[in-house]
């Protein structure tokens, strides 16, 4: 049996996970979203990404951003040495793509603030 706190939701239900023949059996959540996101953290586990990038010509030295989609768990410190790479020119806006499908995921970097 694993164990689990569900994070899709603000309630943080603790679920109970038992594979049976292959299926899941979620129990304790409070909602439908909960079985989704249990299945999902076993099986391929993802996480969206927020951090920063250096600009240049702007008022701050680094520019928020974060993944426009999750990124497999397994490339988190991956997808974040690629970042600490990249140097970015003023004027960003909000929701710019600053890296295009990081690494072959599929997932862009955008700017999460103009700047």
């Amino acid at each position: 049996m694993e164990k689990l706190i569900c994070i899709v939701c603000p309630i943080g239900c603790h679920l109970e996970i038992t594979e049976k023949d292959g299926e899941f059996i979620v129990t304790g959540n409070e909602c439908k979203r909960g079985p989704v996101y249990a299945k999902k953290e076993l099986t391929n586990p993802t996480r969206v990404i927020t951090s920063t990038v250096k600009i240049k010509n702007a008022i701050y030295e680094r520019l928020p951003v974060n993944t426009k989609g999750e990124v497999p768990f397994d490339m988190i410190f991956k997808v974040m040495e690629e970042l600490k790479t990249v140097e970015v020119k003023s004027p960003i806006n909000c929701g710019d793509v600053v890296i295009s499908n990081i690494l072959n995921t599929g997932v862009d970097i955008v700017a999460s603030r103009s700047m």
